[in-house]
């Protein structure tokens, strides 16, 4: 029979293999997103209102699918659309 030592280097290896293990199950779970979200998603998403929403759409800023009276909205287009709208800081407030 053969003895195997067990030492605190290899707990540590097996501390740190399970916390990554276990980050990845929990971690797929929370940062699922749907790819086509419905316009009380993307409203409660956004936190703007269904008027904004509905100018979003006249306007084309925002793309959408209608399928059977239900309006699609792909999550790529809004984060293009979020992207897009960055702006940078302007220093000009103590100038």
């Amino acid at each position: 029979m053969a003895i195997e030592v067990i030492t605190r280097e290899d707990l540590n290896e097996f501390r740190s293999l399970l916390l990554n293990d276990l980050k990845q199950i929990i971690q797929p779970q929370s940062q699922q997103i749907k790819q086509w979200l419905k316009s009380n998603e993307v409203r409660k998403l956004l936190n703007i209102s269904p008027g904004t929403l509905q100018n979003l759409r006249i306007n084309g800023t925002l793309s959408y699918t209608k399928i059977g009276g239900i309006m699609y909205y792909n999550y790529s287009d809004i984060e293009k659309v979020l992207n897009g709208n960055t702006q940078k800081r302007s220093s000009t407030l103590f100038k």
